[in-house]
């Protein structure tokens, strides 16, 4: 496990292109900067330091993202049960992180990534009636809270359950945001709690969020460039992506 505090020249290069792609992604799809940052650094800083390494990129770039779109006032009745339940949720999350063996919870955040894209690109099309809605949420909240804790990552099954709400894709893209936001916030509060935020790591995460930012510009930029019908699509080939990557490098740290 590298020590930040004396980093040379190629892992400041390393860490700067990591968080270059994953802002880009960010832009285009509205997700992926922590996991893409999270598995990337870990093979270079190990999993506890790569998780304080991605918080100040995502709590940034989830602000910006946030905040855009215009559709806070319809969002936010909608999704607070949902919200709150994934925050409550995350410091268990990172209580079980410290429990388990390291690989074991990227091996199960890529399965189910998987599992879900597949089915979805072959056609299935999943709909939450509008009075299941709360109920659902809370439930979802609650398995993405744990999962969050565990990984780093807030994409499963949060991101699924907002699609399945049939937002627009400015919606979808703000309500993600939302939820990436707080989850982020809560996920460095429970670091902090759990002895896992070092200084060191802290500086560099700030630093890191210059290269994340402007990856996020040029992938909104690309974004505009893609249809209602094509964006979807593109979300889901990045969450199976995202599994792809991810059950691969669980093993590999398992083993």
């Amino acid at each position: 496990m590298t020590d930040l505090g004396a980093a040379g020249p190629g892992l400041i290069l390393i860490a700067v292109l990591v968080f270059l792609s994953a802002g880009f992604i960010k832009g285009l799809v509205g997700f992926g900067l922590p996991t893409i940052g999270l598995g990337l650094m870990t093979v270079f800083v190990g999993v506890e330091k790569a998780m304080v390494l991605i918080l100040w990129p995502a709590f940034l770039t989830n602000l910006w993202q946030s905040l855009s779109g215009g559709h806070l006032r319809v969002l936010l009745p909608r999704l607070w049960p949902f919200l709150v339940s994934a925050v409550v949720m995350l410091a268990a999350g990172t209580f079980i992180l410290t429990q388990l063996p390291e690989g074991a919870a990227d091996l199960l955040l890529g399965i189910l990534m998987v599992s879900y894209a597949v089915p979805m690109l072959a056609g299935l099309v999943l709909h939450i009636p509008e009075n299941r809605v709360v109920p659902v949420g809370v439930v979802v909240g609650l398995v993405n809270g744990v999962l969050s804790g565990l990984t780093g990552s807030y994409t499963v099954p949060g991101v699924m359950y907002l699609q399945a709400l049939g937002l627009t894709r400015d919606e979808l893209i703000q309500a993600m945001g939302l939820l990436f936001l707080l989850s982020t916030t809560a996920l460095g509060i429970s670091l902090g709690g759990f002895g896992l935020m070092g200084g060191q790591e802290a500086v560099a995460s700030a630093a890191l969020v210059v290269p994340a930012l402007t990856g996020v510009w040029f992938g909104q930029r690309a974004r505009k460039k893609v249809s209602e019908a094509g964006f979807r699509r593109l979300v889901l080939a990045a969450i199976l992506a995202l599994g792809l990557y991810l059950i691969p490098l669980g093993l590999w740290r398992l083993l």
